[in-house]
């Protein structure tokens, strides 16, 4: 049986495209799904239209969230904010979180989620950590170490409690979000995984698995098991 999985994309304001890494659209069809491109689009009929017809949905990595979203007033770090993507993905994954669909975040998108639950972000991690999160190396390679709770569903899909991730983020959650709960800490001790508490299905991860599933077998089962789910 075919599984629809969203996708949602980035937005480029000056060049005025929707933009997405190939490797997420690779991953999905790798395990047996179908990849559905999300543009950003000012329609919250289309919001409902996607999340009806989809199985399950991947947010996306890319630009900062715009922290009006949680409170707080711009930083003087803050990178680039994208308004319509802002508000499509804001539109979308609160339906995701009414819902009972799985879900994969996936940096920003672990953000997302766990403002649109509530919880905080740092907008900036310059004096909060000196690990480097923002990694000079290849997309592909991994640069730190991650400690994962053992009572977690990232934990049996792993199947060891500490791996090595890559990384390349200057924000990260501060107060985590209602109806989630921390699975996994970089050593500065920042929060690099959550899972949905409940009988929800959705799981986000600070790194970028989309880069190394080809050939990391943790980072291909993250996919496999959104895909699994929705089925």
């Amino acid at each position: 049986m075919a599984c629809y999985i969203g996708i949602t994309c980035g937005w480029e304001e000056k060049k005025n495209w929707h933009k997405l890494h190939d490797e997420y659209v690779c991953a999905v069809n790798a395990v047996g799904g179908v990849p559905f491109l999300l543009p950003s689009l000012d329609s919250p009929e289309l919001v409902a239209v996607y999340y009806n017809q989809l199985d399950g949905f991947i947010f996306t990595g890319g630009s900062d969230l715009d922290p009006h979203y949680f409170g707080e007033e711009p930083q003087e770090n803050l990178g680039e904010i994208t308004p319509q993507r802002d508000a499509f993905e804001m539109a979308l994954v609160r339906l995701v979180l009414a819902g009972n669909k799985p879900a994969l975040g996936v940096c920003r998108g672990l953000q997302l989620l766990n403002v649109a639950a509530g919880g905080t972000l740092y907008q900036d991690l310059k004096g909060v950590s000196d690990l480097m999160h923002n990694q000079q190396a290849p997309r592909w390679y991994p640069v730190h170490t991650v400690q994962v709770e053992q009572d977690s569903r990232l934990f049996r899909l792993a199947g060891q409690e500490s791996f090595l991730v890559n990384s390349f983020h200057h924000q990260a959650i501060r107060q985590l979000g209602q109806g989630f709960r921390a699975v996994a800490w970089s050593k500065d001790g920042l929060i690099e995984a959550m899972e949905s508490t409940g009988d929800k299905k959705i799981m986000a991860v600070q790194w970028h698995p989309e880069c190394n599933w080809s050939s990391d077998r943790i980072s291909l089962s993250l996919f496999k098991n959104l895909v699994e789910s929705a089925r």
